[in-house]
């Protein structure tokens, strides 16, 4: 059984799409064990009661550095032995010896398609006064695991999904969430958890054997 701790910033659709394929059969071997957030009024942490789920907030506005806050946290990931630490919208940086302790245990949502579209942005295109700059064609989403860097982690999985001219930044935004998060995040989690997923010289190697 694969316990995950999932952690998330906002609404939680991600979560929901976990928990709702956990829920079918979609994602097997696999139970939420907590909901960790940086936002105490952060919609997925009702989410996570609905589904008796424990869910806690833990920010940094609680403590006076960063560094403690980073000790904290550590200690309350490190509380629920997590086998698989899921960030679902999490807009907290992980500290370094986090990310060193759960080398290759912590994946991410990334709304774009890596590497071409790192870090910060809108699903690979630019967004000017609620309009969304066109260009790119195709965007997406990337289930990848997390390193030191900015969404530079080995990639799992990837979506792409079409661009439409008439899009406008809430309909792609959701056409993204539809097509490809809500899909490849459940699936990376049920390979992950059926130990189909490995890491070989920095590149994921997935077992298609019985799939």
């Amino acid at each position: 059984m694969l316990n995950i701790a999932v952690c998330v910033s906002g609404g939680g659709t991600n979560l929901q799409a976990i928990i709702d394929a956990i829920d079918d059969g979609t994602i097997t071997n696999t139970r939420i064990v907590a909901v960790i957030s940086n936002n105490s009024g952060a919609y997925a942490l009702e989410r996570a009661k609905k589904h008796g789920i424990e869910g806690v907030c833990i920010t940094p506005k609680q403590f006076e550095t960063r560094e403690s806050f980073n000790r904290a946290f550590l200690e309350k990931i490190d509380s629920y032995q997590a086998d698989l630490i899921v960030l679902a919208g999490f807009l907290v940086v992980l500290p370094e010896i986090m990310i060193k302790k759960y080398r290759n245990h912590i994946i991410n949502i990334h709304p774009s398609l890596i590497p071409s579209f790192c870090g910060t942005g809108y699903y690979g295109l630019k967004v000017h006064e609620g309009v969304l700059e066109r260009g790119v064609k195709v965007t997406g989403a990337t289930v990848h695991f997390v390193d030191e860097g900015t969404d530079t982690g080995p990639i799992i999985l990837q979506q792409p999904v079409m661009v439409e001219q008439d899009d406008t930044p809430q309909v792609l935004q959701r056409r993204v969430m539809e097509q490809a998060e809500w899909k490849i995040l459940p699936q990376a989690i049920d390979l992950i958890a059926n130990k189909k997923v490995s890491v070989q010289n920095g590149k994921v190697i997935i077992d298609t054997t019985c799939l």
